[in-house]
């Protein structure tokens, strides 16, 4: 394989997919590199939503990689290479569950209601006070446990379209389910984090970003900062 270069790297992360999978065919590993880096966020996503264990996950993923670079050549690129790998990590990960579990029950779930509810997610910019970022990393905590408490068919829905952003046709075509039904399973998702969230994990979020840490201490000085230089009060 051919040694790697940071300028072809470059080149190469630009390049299409079909391009990529015509140098992977002749073992090129900078091909490799870019069809993983490419993919790596979403198929981990997709398979730790069916397992809901990081170190599987990752296992699953490199187990799709493996079988779908040694079966190259079968890609007609009928869809995308995405498509593709995400059908393979599914399946995979999927047919881990099926053999410890041997059937998955869905019945069960029609009973739940439907709600149109939208769960709102924080967006938290990179910040350098500790404090913070240890309230952000807890925020994103609640929100993975919530989400892995889901029922897998909710839970497998709500990742492909609300994590990773697929489209329902995509989403139903990758789970042999018909549109309606990816809906349907998205909003009782959405409802059931809701529910989660506001219920078990209310006093956990209100204390999610305090004003103490660098915040607290830069506000103090900046007030006595002000005092010290301001004139004395009349009289």
């Amino acid at each position: 394989m051919q040694a790697r270069d940071p300028a072809r790297k470059r080149d190469l992360n630009a390049l299409p997919d079909d391009e990529l999978v015509r140098m992977a065919l002749q073992r090129d590993e900078g091909a490799f590199r870019a069809i993983m880096r490419r993919n790596n966020r979403r198929l981990y996503r997709c398979a730790r939503s069916i397992v809901r264990d990081d170190g599987e996950a990752e296992d699953i993923v490199q187990e799709t990689y493996v079988r779908a670079f040694s079966n190259l050549a079968s890609f007609r690129g009928e869809s995308s290479l995405a498509t593709w790998l995400t059908r393979i990590t599914l399946n995979e990960a999927l047919g881990r569950v099926r053999r410890r579990r041997h059937t998955v029950e869905f019945a069960a779930l029609d009973a739940l209601g439907r709600s149109k509810e939208v769960i709102a997610f924080p967006v938290m910019a990179a910040h350098t006070d500790p404090e913070r970022s240890t309230a952000q990393t807890e925020i994103r905590r609640l929100i993975e446990r919530a989400i892995d408490d889901l029922p897998e068919p909710f839970r497998v829905v709500f990742v492909m379209r609300d994590v990773e952003d697929m489209s329902i046709k995509e989403t139903a075509d990758f789970l042999g389910v018909h549109p309606a039904t990816v809906k349907t399973r998205l909003h009782r998702a959405r409802r059931l984090l809701r529910r989660a969230l506001d219920e078990r994990h209310a006093a956990a979020l209100v204390e999610a970003f305090p004003f103490a840490g660098m915040h607290c201490a830069r506000m103090t000085e900046a007030v006595l900062h002000r005092l010290r230089f301001s004139p004395p009060p009349p009289g």
